[in-house]
């Protein structure tokens, strides 16, 4: 009894491990079949926009929107990149709500351009490009620093305190949001304002969420987050 009672925890554990591999890998392919699709949807835009003769926009509009494009290719690969190279998580938030808010966090937003667009001036469609830009760009820095941290669901790996993440806890939010902004733009209406409105409120729950796991997981995190806005510095 003495032999097989720690054998039995450790095939127990093992057991455990092991399904706890295969729910990460699950939890992957969702996000980074997502990123990849999209990644693919801007190449094929780049493209277009490359190949275009249509001599109307202005030179300067021509490169930010080419330059907008680049960004948001670049951040798409990016994100896939850090979902597969990303460390398995140390802890994750219980039950189902918190998975819920990330899920719809993430991907309500991409309902936006089912909507009809509207047609802008080129004075408000240069401000929802640059937008866009300097959105997808922030992200880009964001994630980099982030690397393998990233986790679309509430859960620990290590703790980023470098870069945007030595003044906000969440920096990669406020730059998706920006660029979110700048595509609400093109679409606005009653009805993308509402989605807009429930999506910044989801993910105002998944960064508590988030908050909740992390300072059980890790103890160095109640300091950090003493010492950091969540959003925007000196204001929230």
């Amino acid at each position: 009894m003495r032999i097989l009672g720690p054998l039995r925890l450790t095939g127990l554990h093992l057991a455990k491990l092991q399904q706890s591999r295969a729910y990460d890998l699950v939890m992957r392919m969702p996000l980074l079949a997502w990123s990849m699709f999209c990644a693919m949807v801007q190449m094929a835009g780049l493209s277009q926009h490359i190949r275009s003769t249509n001599m109307v926009l202005p030179l300067t509009a021509y490169v930010i929107k080419l330059a907008m494009l680049l960004s948001t290719i670049g951040f798409l690969l990016l994100l896939s990149a850090a979902v597969i190279v990303r460390a398995r998580p140390m802890g994750k938030a219980h039950g189902l709500e918190p998975r819920i808010s990330a899920f719809i966090g993430t991907f309500l937003i991409y309902t936006i351009p089912l909507f009809p667009r509207r047609e802008l001036s080129e004075t408000v469609e240069m401000v929802s490009t640059v937008l866009i830009l300097v959105g997808s760009l922030a992200a880009v820095v964001a994630l980099f620093r982030l690397g393998r941290s990233f986790s679309m669901m509430a859960e620990a790996r290590r703790l980023v305190t470098s870069g945007p993440y030595r003044y906000v806890r969440h920096p990669l939010y406020l730059a998706e949001e920006v660029a979110i902004f700048g595509i609400f733009i093109q679409f606005f209406s009653i009805w993308t304002i509402i989605i807009f409105a429930l999506q910044i409120v989801f993910q105002l729950r998944r960064m508590r969420n988030e908050e909740a796991v992390l300072t059980e997981i890790l103890p160095e995190y109640a300091s950090y987050q003493s010492k950091t806005s969540r959003l925007i510095p000196g204001i929230y």
